[in-house]
């Protein structure tokens, strides 16, 4: 029992999430296709969820100029002496032709903290202008080393020119247990899930290619993409300098 201590606190001070030891073998590896779909109708679940009540929902003035969405069924956040949160999150951008075929993508971060458990919350993310989906397209970057997140406001005639949504890169929204409640992003990595993506498309893209709407997607993704539009509206030209 005391060697079972010993090694649970080593781990801790060494600030590996436990849950996350077993993580790296699943995120590396492709999942198959019906997980990949089930996946991408999770998203559509939770983007229906946070949108349905519109007190809650994300603006419209926000909404209609999004770049990209970014959405995460499921955010695991769990901690025994060091926290850490991880993900497995579905990505979408706007092109001037429709939204983007989706790519995969992963969330892992960690933070210092005391409890004890796991908490699933339900995240959407809007990239609000270039320098975010630069770093969207980059092979992984850490929120707030680069892009900047913040909380978005709620309801949907919320007037997107406020200081947080101007200084802001990302915007997140979030849902854990039936309530709404904000989620500091701040230190969690956003890295490609090449190994799912690839799987999706029956070969590898590169994101960027996907992302711009150079790659058709399979038509499982179809429930997803209307979701999306019909949350943000369709296509949308953007000058490289916005």
């Amino acid at each position: 029992m005391k060697r079972l201590l010993g090694l649970l606190l080593m781990v801790g001070i060494l600030g590996v999430p436990l849950f996350a030891l077993a993580a790296p073998s699943a995120a590396n590896s492709g999942a198959d296709a019906p997980k990949l779909d089930n996946r991408l109708d999770a998203a559509s679940s939770t983007l229906e969820n946070i949108m349905h009540v519109p007190v809650k929902g994300i603006p419209y003035s926000i909404a209609q100029h999004a770049r990209c969405v970014i959405v995460v069924p499921g955010l695991f956040k769990g901690a025994f002496i060091f926290g850490a949160e991880y993900g497995q999150g579905v990505a979408t951008c706007r092109t001037d032709h429709g939204w983007s075929g989706p790519v995969f993508v992963r969330m892992a971060g960690g933070s210092w903290g005391f409890q004890i458990g796991g908490k699933g919350t339900e995240l959407v993310m809007v990239v609000t202008d270039k320098r975010g989906l630069d770093d969207l397209l980059s092979d992984k970057f850490t929120i707030g080393a680069g892009a900047s997140a913040a909380v978005g406001p709620v309801g949907r005639t919320a007037n997107a020119s406020t200081d947080i949504t101007m200084r802001a890169d990302i915007l997140s929204w979030s849902r854990s247990k039936g309530l709404f409640a904000g989620v500091d992003l701040k230190g969690v990595s956003v890295s490609q899930n090449v190994a799912d993506t690839a799987e999706f498309y029956g070969s590898v893209h590169p994101f960027r290619q996907i992302l711009a709407g150079d790659v058709r997607s399979p038509a499982s993704a179809d429930e997803f993409l209307h979701t999306v539009e019909r949350y943000f509206g369709a296509a949308r030209r953007y000058e490289d300098n916005h």
